[in-house]
């Protein structure tokens, strides 16, 4: 390194010297600001690249989560859509099943049309002269007019079961109905093919009839419900008092009956009507310990009359067995009905038919004459 040593020379080259000193002492003081300067450069840009790779793990984070989202709600759609298509598919299967259950009724009702239309019949009440004999004596007319009588005749009527495959057909003479039984078979044509039914008699259920009188008393009542623990003579002149109240409905009162076991009873009023209007209420107030609500009914007596008993076979009836079903119900009958009215094939005149298809079963009615 080699040394030097300014010398002092004239004046103005020293203030040179001086002035070359103090720009470079100026220079020297910008650089090293120009150093910190770059120093805070570089340390923010180094904030800038740290924040901008937390930004990018942020939005990298975010479109994770956003991709997840739309991953569920795909899903979500899906099974929201897969659930629209079970429950519109259940729908229209309810929608038919109700069609069909319309179709149902409605079949059924134009059947209950049609029978009620056959079941109507009008009769013609013959004329009969009346000749007045005699005055009804007082004390019979008050007899009878303390009753209301009715005589009611039942009837259960015979029935068999019709079962899938069978034919219920009724001649209207027993005649022809022999003449299809004597056979063991009888080919029905069908189209191209041949039904072989086979004729059967048919033996009904046991059935009765019987009539019963009944009579309903105008003046008495029943009730029930009493319970006090009042003597016996005391409850009953309280039921007497209250049933005679016409406040409350009741009337003048002839007797009353109590038995103290069963807390039942019967009133009999001296005049028609108290017992007729109580008994459609069916409750009346009394009074015994307190205000008692008791149940009131009418009397009546009934005995049976003319019983009788029946079972046996009919005489015009065939049932028809092993039937296929070729057809429906309705084309099928009307098939044997064709074919049984023939006189060629031993039948004639049909008063009804009635055939139902296999997997069902009918329970069939018959009239006592």
């Amino acid at each position: 390194m080699n040394h030097f040593t300014l010398n002092a020379g004239s004046g103005e080259e020293g203030g040179e010297i001086a002035d070359a000193l103090k720009e470079l002492e100026m220079w020297k003081g910008k650089v090293e600001e120009a150093t910190c300067v770059k120093a805070d450069l570089a340390l923010e840009a180094t904030k800038q690249e740290e924040a901008k790779t937390k930004a990018n793990k942020d939005m990298n984070a975010a479109l994770e989560k956003q991709n997840k989202y739309r991953e569920e709600c795909t899903k979500a759609t899906f099974a929201i859509e897969g659930d629209i298509l079970r429950l519109q598919k259940e729908n229209k299967h309810l929608i038919d099943r109700l069609s069909g259950r319309k179709d149902a009724l409605d079949l059924k009702r134009t059947r209950v049309d049609k029978l009620t239309e056959q079941l109507k019949f009008s009769a013609k009440i013959p004329d009969i002269k009346l000749k007045f004999s005699e005055v009804l004596k007082e004390e019979e007319d008050s007899e009878m007019g303390e009753h209301i009588s009715g005589y009611h005749t039942i009837t259960e009527r015979p029935t068999t079961v019709l079962y899938g495959g069978q034919a219920l057909i009724t001649f209207e003479e027993k005649k022809v109905a022999s003449q299809i039984l004597r056979m063991a078979k009888c080919p029905v044509p069908v189209e191209k093919d041949t039904l072989d039914v086979i004729p059967k008699s048919l033996t009904l259920g046991s059935a009765v009839k019987f009539g019963i009188q009944l009579d309903v008393s105008k003046k008495a009542l029943k009730f029930s419900g009493v319970r006090s623990a009042m003597s016996q003579e005391a409850i009953r002149h309280h039921l007497e008092s209250s049933f005679s109240r016409p406040s409350r409905g009741g009337g003048e009162v002839e007797r009353v009956e109590y038995d103290p076991d069963t807390g039942t009873g019967k009133v009999t009023f001296l005049n028609t009507g108290v017992a007729e209007r109580l008994a459609l209420i069916g409750m009346y107030s009394v009074d015994l310990d307190t205000h008692v609500t008791i149940k009131v009914e009418p009397v009546l007596q009934y005995h049976l009359e003319g019983f009788q008993a029946f079972c046996g076979a009919p005489e015009r009836t065939v049932l028809l067995d092993k039937i296929r079903d070729v057809e429906d119900e309705e084309d099928m009958a009307d098939i044997l009905e064709i074919f049984f009215q023939k006189q060629t094939n031993s039948g004639g005149e049909i008063e009804s038919i009635k055939y139902i298809s296999r997997g069902k079963q009918l329970l069939a009615l018959f009239d006592v004459i």
